[in-house]
């Protein structure tokens, strides 16, 4: 029986590529140059699933994500929480005094900022954290270093000159698991559930305060409000949300129900469960 495949964003040797094997190890990691392609591929059928990282402890959301997901199609069945650790890597024999810029996406180049500067390092943009330790290893350099996932030095033949540069020890990204299946099977009623929805208010005095009134009167623990805009337009009236419980429940569905009279549009991206590390955080 052949595996099944995951997409991901990204060169491989990057973090989601990690997440992948860590958590589908029976799927084959497909990488792809960007967020739209890594839905596409699930979206065709190339791919059974998507490993999609939407935000990260210290660096924040990953914009691009939420944007696409309310017109990718795909429904969202997981979540997960990995530990994001960088390694600084090198072309072989190249020593750390050599070095002199450190070469990562902006996101890492952040989330290592305060240790990079520590070290007297330069910083240069890159599109992928493990796109610049492929760039490195085709392109050998004694005075760069890519800011990498650890499996990039296997990947690409690179020596690891210090590890764990994150300044936070605690960096951790969220990931969503996405599927095409237009109703996948729901959670077991056993497992602590999250729900993530989308919605777009009326254009009413108070339509949001009033819309999301049915969550605190049902008592529904809401962990995650955010807005964006739409087509262009300086007004803040679509928002992404997640909710701790399923749709069945009854206080999510009174507040589901509150939510739809001061709503234009509504629709649930996924049901799926917790994942255990929300315990421990």
């Amino acid at each position: 029986m052949s595996k099944g495949r995951i997409a991901f964003q990204g060169e491989l040797g990057a973090n989601s590529h990690e997440a992948c094997a860590t958590f589908f190890p029976d799927h084959e990691p497909v990488p792809h140059a960007s967020f739209e392609d890594a839905f596409e591929a699930v979206k065709s059928g190339d791919c059974q699933l998507g490993m999609i990282p939407v935000e990260n402890s210290i660096a924040g959301r990953v914009a691009d994500v939420h944007h696409l997901l309310p017109s990718s199609g795909l429904k969202i069945i997981g979540e997960r929480f990995k530990p994001i650790h960088f390694q600084l890597m090198v072309n072989p024999g190249v020593t750390l005094d050599q070095v002199t810029t450190a070469v990562s996406m902006p996101i890492a180049l952040g989330q290592c900022r305060k240790t990079l500067r520590k070290m007297k390092l330069k910083t240069q943009a890159a599109g992928d954290t493990a796109g610049a330790a492929k760039e490195l290893a085709e392109h050998p350099d004694p005075t760069k270093a890519a800011v990498s996932p650890a499996l990039c030095a296997e990947l690409y033949g690179l020596e690891i000159l210090a590890r764990d540069l994150e300044d936070e020890h605690n960096n951790t990204t969220r990931f969503l698991v996405m599927t095409a299946e237009k109703a996948p099977a729901p959670p077991p009623f056993t497992s602590p559930c999250v729900t993530s929805f989308i919605f777009r208010v009326k254009n009413l005095p108070a339509a949001l305060y009033k819309a999301l009134g049915g969550f605190a009167t049902n008592g529904v623990n809401m962990t995650k409000l955010e807005s964006y805009m739409e087509n262009g337009a300086f007004t803040a009236t679509f928002f992404y949300a997640e909710v701790d419980g399923r749709p069945e429940d009854i206080g999510v569905a009174r507040a589901f129900e509150e939510l739809g009279f001061f709503s234009e549009r509504f629709e649930i991206l996924g049901v799926y469960p917790a994942d255990p590390f929300r315990a421990k955080a």
